[in-house]
């Protein structure tokens, strides 16, 4: 049985490349959308088993679409694709409810057999990255409950995080030096105890703050 298939990137060489990629497969492309608005119309109308969907995109990103989908069309499965190899992008998605996480980089054989491992419902697969942060998530139960006295710069500083930004990008944008920004990570791990900026980002997600 063929899994049926919604592509959505915002270049169309890209969408055009995946369908050539999953030609002879038993991955049926039914349709594409150039961002996460047309995404949401055309999984309504279409009824894809999967879809896989880019995260930088104009209008409407892959995560706040996945967060939408996820929430109206439950019985859908989506897999991000990205270029970029970010943990906190890889942990904000396990937080929303994707299935897997591919980088565009990836080979057909690892496309295809992580678009058929999601539709047959084993997720996060063994071929995508999300297995990376399932790994960390399943040693460490978060205290989502637990009240953490963040200071107001630390939950700022947590928020960027969260969104991905580098350390330099965060002191551009607080206008804090890289040294104080680094300061102020390893204290929000401190009080929020996680060991790393995947596990922040998944608590800042489920916590609400981004």
């Amino acid at each position: 049985m063929s899994v049926r298939l919604l592509v959505v990137d915002d270049h169309e060489m890209v969408r055009m490349g995946v369908e050539s990629l999953l030609s002879g497969t038993d991955v049926e492309v039914v349709g594409h959308a150039s961002n996460g608005n047309e995404a949401l119309v055309e999984a309504r109308e279409r009824k894809p088993d999967v879809v896989l969907m880019d995260i930088r995109m104009p209008d409407s990103d892959g995560l706040d679409a996945l967060e939408k989908m996820h929430a109206e069309l439950p019985e859908v499965r989506v897999v991000l694709l990205s270029t970029y190899d970010n943990p906190t992008y890889m942990a904000r998605a396990q937080a929303l409810g994707a299935s897997d996480f591919l980088l565009k980089g990836c080979s057909r054989e690892t496309l295809v057999n992580t678009i058929t491992a999601v539709a047959e419902g084993r997720c996060p697969t063994p071929f995508g990255e999300l297995r990376r942060v399932a790994g960390k998530m399943s040693t460490k139960q978060l205290d989502l409950k637990q009240e953490v006295p963040l200071t107001q710069r630390e939950t700022q500083v947590l928020r960027h995080l969260a969104l991905g930004l580098s350390n330099k990008e965060i002191g551009q944008s607080l206008t804090i030096s890289v040294e104080t920004v680094k300061e102020h990570v390893q204290n929000v791990l401190r009080k929020i105890d996680c060991t790393d900026r995947t596990q922040a980002a998944v608590w800042a997600v489920r916590r609400g703050l981004v």
